[in-house]
């Protein structure tokens, strides 16, 4: 396998792994409002999330940025509590031009949070290896591939449970809203005691 492939290969692993589902619930809480005929407002919201990510993570990997571990392990589930938050106190018909804006820089800025996040586990990768560049350009490809697995797969479900399982859309939204608040809110609590102890 070339270096590339590998390096891609971890990326979309390391984000579809279940064992840090941290990050799959939160590409979750982003798209949980949309349903599949909303592709393209979803496309562009992913986008500005890997945009943010992708700056701290080479920033990161290439030490211009240094951030405690504990406090990104921390901060990454508050981002999906406020995510979820804010799904569950939108208005149905509350989608006008400046709160979809708004999505975008929340997810823009929460994708930087996130992306010094991914940093710590490529960094442990990537060892003593002389250029970052490749490794860098195809992990990041890999999030993103994996990030588009991850959106289709909720939006698939929003769909099958929304235009076949006649639940309402905004039901769905609260149903899989509140169900990542709460999971979050607890990560949240662990992440905290952890970071004061540390």
């Amino acid at each position: 396998m070339s270096e590339f492939g590998m390096y891609f290969q971890l990326g979309w692993q390391h984000i579809a792994d279940l064992e840090g589902y941290d990050h799959i619930l939160f590409i979750a809480a982003l798209c949980a409002v949309y349903l599949l005929r909303d592709w393209k407002k979803v496309l562009v919201l992913v986008t500005a999330f890997t945009v943010g990510h992708s700056v701290t993570l080479a920033l990161s990997v290439l030490n211009f940025i240094k951030v405690s571990s504990a406090l990104i392990e921390f901060l990454i589930p508050v981002t999906i509590v406020i995510t979820a938050l804010t799904n569950i106190f939108r208005k149905n018909k509350d989608v006008t031009p400046e709160r979809v804006q708004l999505s975008y820089w929340l997810a823009l800025f929460f994708g930087l949070v996130h992306g010094m996040g991914f940093s710590n586990y490529l960094k442990s990768l990537l060892g003593t290896e002389g250029s970052v560049v490749m490794p860098l350009f195809a992990f990041n490809v890999g999030l993103e591939f994996g990030q588009l697995l991850i959106v289709a797969a909720i939006l698939l479900i929003a769909g099958l449970a929304v235009n076949f399982g006649k639940v309402k859309r905004r039901d769905w939204t609260l149903f899989l809203s509140s169900a990542i608040f709460g999971i979050a809110l607890i990560m949240t609590i662990e992440r905290f005691n952890l970071l004061i102890k540390g």
